[in-house]
C-alpha cells in the first residue's frame, strides 16, 4: 500500500525517534559528521534502524537531515551517495525485520538565512532541496519529511522543489518557540494556511519544544488545519547527568501526552530529540492499529503574509489600491524610473490608514511585467506584513508573483472566459492562491444580477474540477459607472447578496469605478460602499487614504456589531484619537527613529546626512539610532514584531552608520568601539543562522564582533581570544549532537586561561542547560544577547 493511501484511511501512523541521539548513543562524538556514518558505519546505522522497527515504528528517517550540498562542502561527501546509501541501510533494516514499513527521505533546514534576511535566494534554495529530491526518488524513497524548518520561505522553496521533480507525498512540519512562533515569526494558523495550499499531504511541528510546551500550539495547528497533523516533539528539555545529555520527559510521561495528542485528533506521531526506540515501543504499544479521531473544522477564506492571516467574512476588509500605474500618474513614473523609494512610501502610507492588505499591479506598455512584479512583491514585503494581491492581466506575471511571494496571495483576477480559467486556475491551485473572480464571461458583462451569478456558479464549479476549494473563491460582481449604466448598478448590489446566499461565495469590488464622470465623487463613492457593505460586500478594493471611505467603513462596523463595544470607533473619533489621526505624514517628514523602526532602509542615509547639519554624528548615535534599536529589540522581546522586521531595522541602521562614520573620519573624531566579542558557532555544527542574527544586531550596538563562521574548533576560538583581548565570548549550537562540544570548548578555555565570560544560545539551550556545561550566560535570542554584552562590558 503507497503511504498516501495508507495516510487517507484514517489510522494512526507512528513514526521513529531520534537519529542523532541513538547515534551519539553508539557512540558519536562531538564535531562527527552524522552523514558519514551511511557511507563509513552502515552497521550501526542499520542497528538504529531495525531498533525502531522492533519498537513497533512504521515509517523510518534517513539519516540525512543536514545532507544537502551547501552543508556537505568541504566534506569530501555527495548528496547522492550520502542519500542513496541512507535508503539502502533503511531499505536492509526493513528486510531483516520482517515487517512492512516506509521510508522517509528526510530534510531539514539549508542552514542559511533566506533572503532578505540573509543572502540565501529562494532558487537557490529550490535547487539545494531538488538535488536531495532526486537522490531520493533515485534510491526509492516512499514520502519526503521537512522538519525542523523554521523559515516558511525556505519551507515553500522545498515543496515546490518536492512536488515539481516527484510525486512523492510531502510532510512538513515547523519548529516553534515558546512564543508560539517560528523564528522568522510564522504562527501556527498562517503556517496552516500556506503549506494547506501548497498542498501538503500532512502537516504539523517537531522538535524545539516537548509535548508539554508543545499543547497549545498543537491547539492551535488542529484548529485550523483539514489535512492530517503530525507531532514529533522533544523528549522534553535536555540537561547534563553524569557528564551525558538527557532529557527531562520520561518514557511514561511522554506516552501519556502523546496519547493525549491522539484523542484530540493527531493522525502521524513520533519522536525528535531525546526519544529512542523505548520511548516509540511505548507509545506503539497504545497506540498501534488505532483510528484518527476525526476533527470538525471549519474552511475560512484567508490569505497570508508570513506573519499573519488575514480572514475574509469574518470582518470587513480593505485592500489598498494605490500600487497600480492605471490613472496614477506619480505611480507610472515610479515604475519606469524605478524609483522604488515612492513605491515603498505608498505601502507604508496605506498600511498606516488601515490596509488590511495591498493591491501590487505593475501593468505598463514598457515594462518586463513578469520581472517587476517580483521586485516590487519583495520590495514590499521587506517592510510590510501586510498580505498582498497580485494584480495583472498577464498570466505570466501571475505566475511569477505568486512563485515568489512569501505567503498564501490573492490573485486578482480570473473571470467566467474558459480562456481565463484554463489559464488562471492552475496557478492559483499550484501556489494555493485565493482569486478575485469576475462575472464577466465570452459574452461581456451581463446586465441582470441573475445572469452574473450564474459566470459566479460557473466559475466556481469550473474551479472545483482543478481542486481548488471553494474558500478561495471571492466574487466581483463588477463595478459599473453609475454616469453611463445607472440602472446596473444596483444589478451589481444585488448579486453581492445572491452570490452570497446561494453559494457562500466572499465578495470584493473596486468601488471608486462607481462615481467616474460625476461631481462629489466621495460622496458617491462612500454611499455606494454602504450600500454593498450591506448586502454582503467583505472586501473592498479602495484607496485607504481617503477619509470619507474609511469613515463609512468606521460606522458600518459599528452597526453591523462587528466593532464590538464601538471600541475601534470611539478610539478613531475621541479627541485624542482624531489628533492622532490628523497627524499622518509623509515618509520625507519621519524623524530618522521612524525610519529605522519602520525599516526604511532606503530613507536613512538622507535622513542622517540631513541630521548632520545640526547636530553632532555621535548626537545622532546616542540620542535618535541607539533608541530607536531599543524600541525595536523591546517590540522584538514583546512578539510586536518579528525576525524580518528585527533584520530590516538593523540593515537600515548600517545605511545610518555608512554616513556616521564619513563624518567622523571628516572630523577626525575616533569611533568609540563599546566592546570585543567573539561568535562563534562550536565544533561539528555547521547551523550559524542565529549566530548571524546576533552579529548583526551587536555591530548596531557598536560592538567590535570577531566572527569566527561555524564549525569553528576550540583551539582557534582560545587563539583569537587570546589575540584581540576580547570582553565577551559567544558560542552557539543548534543540534542535540554538538551541545557537548559546546560544553568542551568552554573547558578548554578555562584550560588555557581564557577566563572571559562566556555566552551560549540555540534552540536546544535551557538556562539551566547553559549553566550545567559551565557557561556564564545564556542568550535566548539576539536582543538579549545584546543585553548580556552591554552587562559585561559595563562591568568591566
Amino acid at each position: 500500500m503507497l503511504f498516501k493511501e495508507r495516510l487517507n484511511k484514517g489510522q494512526l501512523i507512528l513514526f521513529d525517534g531520534a537519529m542523532g541521539t541513538m547515534l551519539q548513543h553508539y557512540g558519536m562524538l562531538g564535531g562527527e559528521l552524522p552523514e558519514r556514518y551511511n557511507i563509513e558505519k552502515k552497521d550501526i546505522l542499520e542497528k538504529i534502524h531495525l531498533d525502531y522497527l522492533m519498537a513497533g515504528a512504521q515509517v523510518l528517517t534517513t539519516n540525512t537531515f543536514g545532507a544537502n550540498s551547501h552543508k556537505l562542502a568541504g566534506t569530501g561527501l555527495e548528496v547522492e551517495v550520502v542519500i542513496v546509501e541512507a535508503v539502502k541501510c533503511a531499505r536492509s533494516a526493513i528486510k531483516k525485520s520482517g515487517k512492512e514499513a516506509y521510508i522517509a527521505l528526510d530534510i531539514g533546514p539549508i542552514g542559511q538565512l533566506m533572503e532578505p534576511m540573509g543572502t540565501l535566494s529562494f532558487d537557490q534554495a529550490y535547487d539545494l532541496v531538488k538535488e536531495e529530491v532526486l537522490a531520493g526518488v533515485k534510491a526509492g524513497c516512499d514520502l519526503v519529511l521537512l522538519e525542523t524548518m523554521t523559515d516558511i520561505y525556505e519551507l515553500k522553496a522545498a515543496i515546490l522543489a518536492i512536488k515539481e521533480n516527484s510525486d512523492l507525498p510531502v510532510l512538513s512540519t515547523m519548529t516553534f518557540e515558546p512564543n508560539g512562533r517560528t523564528l522568522t515569526g510564522t504562527n501556527p494558523e498562517t503556517m496552516v494556511n500556506i503549506l494547506e495550499g501548497l498542498g501538503v499531504d500532512a502537516l504539523g511541528m517537531n522538535c524545539s519544544l516537548g509535548p508539554v510546551e508543545s499543547k497549545v500550539i498543537l491547539k492551535d495547528i488542529l484548529k485550523y488545519a483539514s489535512i492530517p497533523v503530525m507531532i514529533q516533539p522533544n523528549a522534553g528539555l535536555p540537561q547534563i547527568k553524569d557528564g551525558k545529555t538527557v532529557y527531562s520527559i520520561t518514557e511514561d510521561e511522554f506516552v501519556t501526552e502523546t496519547l493525549a495528542f491522539a484523542k484530540e485528533g493527531v493522525a502521524i506521531i513520533g519522536g525528535c530529540c531525546g526519544t529512542t526506540p523505548s520511548y516509540i515501543r511505548k507509545i506503539t504499544s497504545v497506540l498501534t492499529g488505532g483510528e484518527v479521531v476525526k476533527r470538525e473544522v471549519v474552511r475560512k477564506t484567508k490569505i497570508s503574509s508570513p506573519v499573519s492571516s488575514v480572514t475574509i467574512g469574518e470582518d470587513f476588509v480593505i485592500i489598498g489600491e494605490r500600487i497600480n500605474p492605471t490613472g496614477k500618474k506619480k505611480m507610472k513614473e515610479a515604475l519606469l524610473e524605478d524609483n522604488l523609494g515612492y513605491i515603498v512610501e505608498e505601502a507604508v502610507q496605506q498600511e498606516k490608514a488601515g490596509a488590511h492588505a495591498l493591491d501590487v499591479n505593475v501593468g505598463l506598455p514598457k515594462i518586463d511585467e513578469p520581472k517587476k512584479i517580483v521586485e516590487v512583491i519583495k520590495l514590499i514585503q521587506e517592510i510590510s506584513n501586510l498580505p498582498l494581491q497580485i494584480d495583472s492581466a498577464d498570466v505570466k506575471a501571475l505566475e511569477m508573483g505568486c512563485r515568489y511571494y512569501n505567503g498564501k496571495p490573492l490573485i486578482n483576477s480570473v473571470n467566467g472566459k474558459l480562456e481565463s480559467m484554463e489559464a488562471v486556475f492552475p496557478i492559483a491551485k499550484k501556489y494555493g492562491a485565493a482569486m478575485i473572480a469576475l462575472t464577466l464571461d465570452e459574452s461581456g458583462i451581463p446586465n441582470t444580477a441573475e445572469e452574473r451569478f450564474n459566470i459566479a456558479e460557473k466559475i466556481m464549479k469550473k474551479a472545483g474540477e482543478y481542486g481548488i476549494p471553494k474558500e478561495n473563491i471571492i466574487i466581483d460582481s463588477l463595478v459599473l459607472t453609475v454616469s453611463a449604466q445607472q440602472k446596473e448598478v444596483m444589478e451589481t448590489v444585488k448579486t453581492l447578496a445572491l452570490v452570497k446566499e446561494r453559494l457562500g461565495l466572499k465578495t470584493s469590488l473596486g468601488v471608486s469605478n462607481v462615481s467616474f464622470g460625476l461631481p462629489s465623487r466621495p460622496l458617491i463613492n462612500r454611499t455606494f460602499l454602504t450600500m454593498a457593505m450591506t448586502m454582503g460586500l467583505d472586501v473592498a478594493i479602495i484607496n485607504p487614504m481617503s477619509k470619507e471611505m474609511m469613515e463609512a467603513i468606521s460606522a458600518f462596523r459599528v452597526l453591523a456589531n462587528l466593532d464590538k463595544d464601538a471600541e475601534d470607533f470611539i478610539g478613531k473619533f475621541s479627541e485624542a484619537g482624531l489628533a492622532d489621526r490628523n497627524s499622518d505624514k509623509s515618509l520625507s517628514e519621519y524623524s530618522l527613529q521612524e525610519i529605522i523602526i519602520g525599516g526604511l532602509k532606503d530613507k536613512s542615509a538622507d535622513k542622517t546626512r540631513e541630521m548632520l547639519a545640526v547636530k553632532m554624528p555621535l548626537e545622532i548615535v546616542n540620542e535618535d539610532i541607539m533608541p530607536a534599536l531599543n524600541i525595536v529589540g523591546d517590540g522584538f522581546e514583546q512578539g510586536k514584531i518579528f525576525l524580518p522586521q528585527l533584520i530590516q531595522s538593523a540593515e537600515t541602521v548600517k545605511a545610518s552608520f555608512v554616513v556616521i562614520k564619513e563624518a567622523l573620519s571628516a572630523s577626525g573624531a575616533v569611533e568609540a568601539k563599546k566592546g570585543k566579542v567573539i561568535l562563534a558557532t562550536v565544533q561539528g555544527d555547521i547551523h550559524d543562522i542565529g549566530k548571524n542574527i546576533v552579529k548583526v544586531l551587536m555591530e548596531n550596538y557598536g560592538f567590535e564582533v570577531y566572527d569566527l563562521g561555524k564549525d569553528v574548533s576550540p583551539e582557534k576560538i582560545i587563539e583569537v581570544a587570546k589575540a584581540k583581548q576580547v570582553d565577551l565570548i559567544g558560542l552557539s549550537a543548534l543540534m542535540t549532537t554538538t551541545v557537548k562540544s559546546m560544553e568542551e570548548t568552554i573547558i578548554k578555555l578555562r584550560e588555557n586561561g581564557v577566563t572571559v565570560p562566556v555566552m551560549v544560545g540555540g534552540a536546544v539551550l535551557t538556562v539551566e542547560y547553559a549553566g550545567m556545561i559551565g557557561a556564564d550566560y545564556y542568550g535566548k535570542d539576539a536582543k538579549e544577547a545584546v543585553s548580556i554584552a552591554h552587562e559585561v562590558v559595563d562591568k568591566g
